[in-house]
């Protein structure tokens, strides 16, 4: 097969087949892991860019069940699942309800985002609380455990960290058990910047504390991407004991899990096979296989998450389709069109590398179809 490069060529390459990874079926016991799944689109459903989404209910819980096999917990309804990337709060509001059976029915653990999406245009804080109030509610009337994410909403109607303080204490005294709250930085979404009332990330971290120190009974964790491993250490050495560090750092991942942090991440979507092994050498003290299977993931995520960030989704559901998790490579909104042609050649040569190709002659096939949709013969 040839692939393009960046600078027009073609270059040859052959991937390599390799003895797949074994199905632990097992959480790991060391860790906390969670892997945030993206959803499959409906390819035949009628429809626009502009919504509403329509799900492959099929394939989305067969890709569940897939993670729950391999002994990883489902974050639900995340950013990446398009959470304000095409996902809308009525499609969500199924994903939940549908997730969540699932969940009960094959014996998988899963915990669901509460956001502000179904807002449009300007809010006041009083209806940013109300919109967490009512996606709170859902998901805990559906049986599950809650992530509370940050909003866009929030970011634009505080103006200051006694914002924060004042809508999160609210929620947190209503939640009816432990929540995992969400720090995303603004390389992944842009209108979060300053979140939690300061462009300071220390300034940030303290106000962060100071409203985990008053409901601690009520926080179970605190997932943090920021991609910045010193200041997700320092914050995690500051939290009350109890209270987990789940590292959404799809850069510094395995360095952070070894020393301490638990996972809720993007990537373990993609990794999913891997990332298990991984866990499963950590509980048995062998860290050399461990840094053996995750150190070539590496690359693979640096570059799914690369600049712009928002856009890792399209290379996470472009590995899943490789993988025969789905059988087309479109997206809600029609975002499969964010990554260019060069950038899903080299995450193919990247997976590939790292052993997640597990299927190389069916992924072949697939990387060729693509390409010759792009005109690459």
């Amino acid at each position: 097969m040839k692939l393009p490069r960046a600078d027009g060529s073609l270059a040859e390459y052959t991937p390599t087949l390799r003895e797949p990874l074994p199905v632990y079926g097992t959480e790991p016991r060391s860790r906390v892991c969670f892997a945030a799944a993206h959803v499959v689109a409906d390819p035949l459903a009628d429809g626009d860019p502009t919504g509403p989404a329509r799900l492959d209910w099929e394939a989305t819980l067969a890709f569940r069940r897939h993670l729950w096999a391999h002994g990883l917990r489902v974050a639900e309804a995340m950013d990446t699942a398009q959470r304000g990337m095409g996902l809308d709060w009525a499609a969500t509001q199924e994903l939940i309800r549908r997730s969540v059976a699932e969940a009960v029915a094959v014996g998988g653990k899963l915990a669901c985002g509460a956001g502000t999406d179904q807002l449009s245009g300007p809010a006041t804080l009083a209806q940013v609380r109300a919109a967490y109030e009512e996606q709170l509610a859902f998901i805990e009337g559906e049986g599950a455990p809650v992530i509370l994410m940050a909003s866009r909403a929030l970011a634009a109607a505080a103006e200051g960290p006694d914002d924060y303080r004042s809508v999160y204490g609210h929620l947190l005294a209503q939640a009816s058990s432990p929540v995992i709250l969400h720090w995303l930085g603004d390389m992944f979404d842009p209108l979060l910047a300053g979140y939690w009332g300061s462009r300071d990330l220390g300034e940030a971290a303290d106000v962060v504390l100071d409203i985990i120190a008053a409901h601690t009974d009520k926080v179970d964790g605190i997932k943090v991407s920021l991609l910045d491993a010193d200041k997700e250490i320092a914050l995690r050495e500051r939290l009350p004991d109890g209270v987990r560090m789940y590292t959404g750092d799809d850069f510094n991942y395995p360095s952070l899990i070894k020393s301490g942090s638990d996972a809720l991440l993007g990537i373990f979507d993609a990794i999913a096979p891997v990332a298990a092994a991984a866990m499963h050498a950590l509980d048995d003290g062998d860290e050399a296989r461990y840094d053996a299977l995750l150190a070539p993931t590496v690359p693979l995520s640096r570059h799914i998450f690369k600049t712009p960030t928002p856009y890792y989704k399209t290379g996470v559901v472009f590995l899943a389709y490789l993988n025969g998790h789905q059988d087309h490579f479109r997206m809600v909104g029609g975002l499969e069109s964010g990554r260019s042609v060069v950038h899903l050649s080299e995450l193919f040569v990247l997976a590939d590398e790292a052993g997640l190709l597990r299927e190389p002659d069916l992924a072949t096939a697939r990387m060729e179809l693509v390409l010759e949709l792009a005109g690459v013969s």
